[in-house]
């Protein structure tokens, strides 16, 4: 009968020879690499849209995102605040209170996201995709629902 031994290994350790650690180094080089550095992957824009109506608590954000699982969401909410696009803001009470809100360089992203929703909303009806949240925005003949949401 043969023993199996098992090692751990730290899955968190960076190769700092890997291509996209290689990459990262050019990011001061563009200024769309730096953007998609800050703000990139899936979940991060569509934290920053829903933080555009105000300040949110966690759950208010898990149910305006249902697919997000909460590990991702958790994790997407930290590093946004450690590249200071939201605010936490946690209160000391039992339950604990936190809220979520973007802060002044969130906030300054408000025409890249509105930018991505109004093409978004044209490239839907351009391909005939209907999209329940459309109806929720002003068209882009008038002015971008974002930054409306931004300036209340």
């Amino acid at each position: 009968m043969q023993v199996l031994t098992l090692k751990y290994v730290d899955m968190t350790a960076i190769k700092e020879s890997s291509t996209i650690q290689e990459n990262k180094k050019t990011v001061q080089d563009c200024p769309v690499m730096y953007v998609m550095e800050r703000i990139g992957g899936f979940w991060k824009p569509i934290i920053l849209f829903n933080l555009s109506t105000g300040e949110k608590r966690y759950s208010e954000l898990k149910r305006a995102i249902p697919a997000v699982t909460e590990k991702m969401l958790i994790q997407h909410l930290k590093q946004l605040e450690v590249d200071g696009l939201i605010i936490r803001k946690a209160k000391p009470v039992v339950p604990p209170h936190v809220t979520y809100k973007l802060s002044e360089a969130g906030n300054e992203l408000a025409p890249v996201i509105d930018a991505m929703a109004a093409w978004a909303f044209q490239d839907m009806e351009r391909n005939d995709i209907k999209c329940a949240e459309a109806n929720k925005y002003i068209t882009n003949q008038d002015q971008n629902a974002f930054s409306q949401n931004l300036k209340k």
